[in-house]
């Protein structure tokens, strides 16, 4: 049985050496402004001792990271994007067990690191070159990756919190007084005063943009169909990206992964976005409301006067040092499995390849709209989290109008759980009532499961057809 989360003692692994070096220090000068021996010092780095709170602090204060810079999250998301890249290729052959898999992502990242880039440049290119389908055409290309899914490991890299936007729009809202539900007049007149920006109802079935902006002319056109909510995010965002371009343009700048020509501009989108969020919910007066209703989303969407896929974008960003809310990861998802949107501040990990679990609750909200569905789901390595999903629709202005569907979810560790509304009554602690996930058929490692649609990569698995589902090879056939 995998430890649970809140059991683990913290070990430093690989980056209280990285942040030393990074520091200019060897280990006896760290071990001096530690206040501790050399020797204690270097089984700090090898792993063989935890960090104690007192060592904490005295990092903390040495080096100015706080501890969640020794958080395992990011050397899980690592261990398990190296393991979806080994599974990607294994070719028939065995995988390495997942405790070594983690043990090269925690004692070697950097190398870790790399193999994914590599695999991960190689998918791009036999795509790319199924794409075009004709011989011969593809030599010399080297395609960049993905342009969103840079964009969204951009965001996965900052736990998708910017504290720096966060302040800014903080300060704004302040200024102009917003009132929860009453902030788009107060945006209008800012940019027209500020940017001479004249905002302008679109005619109804012109377009299907929200907001569409002509800087030649200063022209801003919207959707008539937007909810006062909406509006004021759209008018929030084009602020963003009128105002605040220099502090958009520092934080993509250099930003990791962001390699494609496209993935600036983007970027740029999304943090223009993420300033909206936090200008029309303002980080300490929502996260106040947030922890006094328990992440009632329903009340703080109508507190704040947002939609409830907007507050569950936002509840995820709530991570600023001394005043965290609890890490959630937030996805979008629609009926065929495509993930339009996922943002996380804690280690779950969303498949790249593969698909996703269809016993992921997140799918069965589409059988249930208008009801918030819980689930506690448990993964393979026996870690467990609460879910909270929704379906959520847009369009539909008019019979013939085309409809979109999607179901939003927030998840956390289940240690967090007992913070939400959303769990009273669930038996949180009963194992019994956990449902097993994981992150796809082809790296998930259950050999059970009614839902299996293929074997695991590399797997030694069998199509049982009375059963009709895959169960382990017989150990005397294991050779054959």
């Amino acid at each position: 049985m995998a430890r649970r989360p809140a059991d683990r003692k913290v070990y430093a692994h690989a980056k209280l050496r990285r942040l030393r070096r990074e520091h200019g220090m060897n280990q006896v000068d760290m071990a001096r402004a530690l206040g501790i021996s050399t020797s204690y010092a270097n089984q700090l780095e090898q792993s063989q001792r935890p960090l104690t709170a007192s060592v904490l602090l005295g990092i903390a204060e040495v080096f100015g990271v706080d501890a969640e810079f020794f958080s395992e999250a990011a050397e899980d998301r690592l261990a398990t994007d190296l393991r979806t890249a080994l599974a990607d290729e294994a070719c028939g052959e065995p995988l390495p067990a997942a405790e070594e898999v983690a043990e090269a992502a925690r004692d070697h990242p950097e190398v870790a690191r790399a193999l994914v880039a590599l695999h991960r440049r190689y998918r791009d290119t036999v795509e790319q070159a199924a794409a075009l389908g004709s011989p011969g055409q593809s030599d010399g290309l080297l395609p960049a990756a993905e342009p969103h899914d840079e964009v969204r490991d951009f965001f996965y890299a900052h736990h998708n919190h910017f504290e720096p936007l966060d302040t800014e729009a903080e300060r704004i809202a302040g200024v102009l007084d917003l009132r929860p539900g009453r902030a788009a007049d107060p945006l209008t007149a800012l940019l027209a005063e500020r940017h001479g920006v004249r905002v302008i109802e679109a005619a109804p079935g012109r377009s299907g943009d929200a907001r569409r902006f002509m800087p030649e002319t200063g022209l801003l056109f919207l959707s008539p169909w937007l909810s006062d909510g909406r509006r004021a995010f759209q008018l929030a965002t084009q602020l963003a990206l009128l105002e605040h371009g220099p502090l958009l343009d520092q934080l993509t700048c250099g930003g990791p992964g962001l390699a494609s020509p496209e993935s600036p501009a983007l970027a740029r989108i999304g943090l223009a976005n993420y300033f909206a969020g936090a200008l029309l919910m303002p980080y300490d007066a929502f996260h106040a409301a947030a922890e006094e209703v328990r992440y009632d989303i329903e009340l703080l969407s109508a507190r704040f006067g947002v939609g409830f896929e907007t507050v569950c974008h936002r509840l995820s960003t709530l991570q600023r040092t001394g005043r965290r809310g609890v890490p959630f990861s937030f996805l979008r998802v629609d009926r065929a499995g495509n993930i339009s949107k996922r943002q996380s501040a804690t280690d779950f990990h969303f498949s790249r390849l593969g698909g996703t679990c269809p016993l992921w609750t997140v799918y069965e909200a589409f059988s249930a709209p208008g009801r918030i569905l819980t689930q506690v789901a448990e993964m393979p390595d026996g870690k467990r989290y609460f879910w909270v999903a929704r379906v959520v629709i847009r369009g539909g202005h008019g019979h013939h109008a085309p409809r979109a569907e999607f179901a939003v979810a927030l998840g956390c560790e289940l240690r967090h759980a007992h913070r939400l509304v959303y769990a009273e009554g669930v038996a949180l602690d009963d194992p019994r009532a956990s449902t097993p996930i994981g992150l796809g058929c082809r790296i998930c490692e259950r050999r059970d499961c009614a839902q299996r649609a293929r074997p695991p990569a590399g797997g030694r698995l069998a199509l049982d057809p009375n059963r009709r589902t895959y169960v382990p090879y017989p150990v005397e056939s294991a050779g054959s």
